[in-house]
């Protein structure tokens, strides 16, 4: 009871500098976290797509809810030839960066291409595959990473706005 009545006086005076129970909770809950916060090699993975003009690129920090790694890149290429050449340029300047893919799924048929870097997943889609896999709404647990506006590419092209 103690305890509690406690918690009570902390959030009736609280006190300055420090976040009260909600504003932390709020902060949690809000799901966006900085993209400071992000590893070197996703950075690296974000600009090699951004370099083939990928679309809508989207970066879930799963490290709370799963543990076979810890961000999912997601990010879309209009047609079968973009989708193989964003996967190639993240492959590529990973590559040089000392960081081989563990894994390539999907190449072929570039409907849904998974490069696996163990501590994070890229998955370049062409944007019809996008819309039906949907693995924004299926790992809606995860925190949406805040990316800089050069990642998102707002107000840049007028070619990604059209289609």
């Amino acid at each position: 009871m103690k305890q509690n009545s406690t918690v009570k006086e902390q959030s009736l005076r609280p006190q300055p500098g420090v976040p009260t129970h909600a504003q932390s909770q709020a902060a949690r809950d809000s799901g966006m976290g900085p993209a400071d916060q992000l590893d070197e090699r996703v950075l690296m993975a974000l600009h090699a797509a951004g370099e083939k003009k990928a679309i809508d690129p989207v970066v879930l920090d799963l490290r709370e809810i799963a543990s076979f790694t810890d961000y999912f890149v997601i990010c879309s290429g209009a047609n079968e030839r973009q989708v193989q050449a964003i996967s190639d340029e993240v492959y590529e300047q990973l590559k040089k960066a000392g960081e081989p893919a563990a894994r390539v799924e999907g190449y072929k048929t570039a409907e849904w291409i998974l490069l696996d870097y163990g501590d994070f997943v890229v998955h370049v889609f062409e944007q019809k595959a996008r819309k039906f896999f949907d693995l924004e709404r299926l790992w809606r647990e995860s925190k949406r990473v805040t990316l800089p506006v050069e990642f998102t590419g707002e107000g840049s092209s007028s070619l990604r706005k059209e289609s």
